[in-house]
């Protein structure tokens, strides 16, 4: 479909895909045509906002009130070619399978699933439907992060050995008030919606076989609002890594990447655009690499080029390395339990 524009549809309408919607609209071969959620309010004030046509705007309170008639109508209009799943993680799988089934290309927020048997059952349905599919792991595609990973595989800090992602944010009462997707006792809490984040980073740079040493938790009404694991990466047990998020407290944000010759610290980890380069024996290196747009751009344009290419999986965030993510968040949760 090179010769045309991606026409999108965006099922949820909560902040993340306001924030999508902003983006998306700097994307020159991509145009919005289509939202879907239950609220008709809701519905009709992100479509004013961000110039969703009437006749694409749809919601389970304009359809009679039935849950999930808004994402059903979406997904059967013949102008969509991709959606964008912005749904509490517990509804990714149905909401996934049900787009690509109805031929959508499908770019659908970390994580992918609540699970990595739910994250195998959406992987088994896209190759099934032959359609692309992505988890919008908006890091990985960031100017900044892609500088790091050309040092990384220059040798600027020796061979890698080990890897500490921490995402600490305090979210306020958001676990605790029982009304956020955050509180899901299935498919809520911390380690599903940041730790994802630290996961990507350590499968990217670290791919194992791993294996979980040690774990730990807080938690908040029964829900995991902190969770710091420790992972070996090789069979020797020499390489390493480190995964710590958290709900209740503001922390260190940074993906620390440590080699036998130096280390490369990076600020934001999750929206990264500094770090600094400390190789040893050597000054150390400041590195700036702003977005071109905003934390999301890249992904979205990544993704619509695969789109228009034909290709059903991304290259930089394959389905493979979505599924090992959602294993390697699986150990730790099995960890903790144990």
């Amino acid at each position: 479909m090179a010769e045309k524009n991606v026409r999108w549809g965006i099922v949820g309408a909560g902040r993340i895909a306001h924030r999508f919607a902003r983006s998306l609209a700097h994307e020159p071969h991509s145009e919005l045509v289509a939202i879907s959620c239950r609220s008709a309010g809701r519905a009709a004030a992100f479509a004013a906002e961000h110039g969703v046509p009437e006749e694409g705007t749809f919601s389970d309170e304009g359809l009679g009130g039935v849950a999930g008639a808004a994402h059903a109508a979406l997904l059967a209009r013949p102008d969509v070619d991709a959606v964008y799943l912005a749904l509490p993680h517990g509804m990714h799988l149905t909401w996934a399978v049900a787009a690509l089934r109805a031929g959508k290309a499908v770019l659908c927020e970390k994580p992918a699933c609540a699970s990595a048997a739910e994250t195998r059952a959406l992987v088994d349905a896209a190759r099934t439907e032959g359609a692309l599919l992505m988890e919008a792991m908006k890091t990985r595609f960031t100017p900044l992060y892609r500088r790091v990973r050309e040092l990384v595989a220059e040798g600027a800090i020796g061979e890698l050995m080990r890897v500490e992602a921490l995402l600490e944010n305090d979210m306020g009462d958001r676990i605790a008030r029982g009304d956020d997707y955050m509180s899901d006792p299935a498919a809520g809490g911390i380690l599903l919606d940041s730790g994802i984040y630290c996961a990507a980073w350590i499968d990217d740079y670290l791919p194992g076989p791993y294996e979980v040493v040690s774990a730990h938790a807080r938690w908040d009404h029964g829900i995991d609002c902190f969770v710091d694991a420790e992972l070996t990466l090789d069979a020797k047990g020499e390489k390493t890594a480190r995964l710590v998020t958290a709900a209740d407290t503001a922390g260190p944000r940074t993906a620390t990447l440590v080699g036998t010759a130096g280390k490369i610290v990076v600020e934001d980890m999750h929206r990264p655009q500094r770090a600094v380069l400390l190789a040893d024996g050597a000054e150390p290196v400041e590195l700036d690499v702003p977005y071109p747009v905003d934390d999301l751009y890249d992904q979205i344009a990544h993704f619509t080029d695969l789109l228009r290419a034909g290709l059903t999986e991304s290259p930089v965030m394959s389905l493979a390395a979505t599924l090992r993510c959602a294993e390697l968040l699986d150990a730790a949760r099995a960890k903790i339990a144990a």
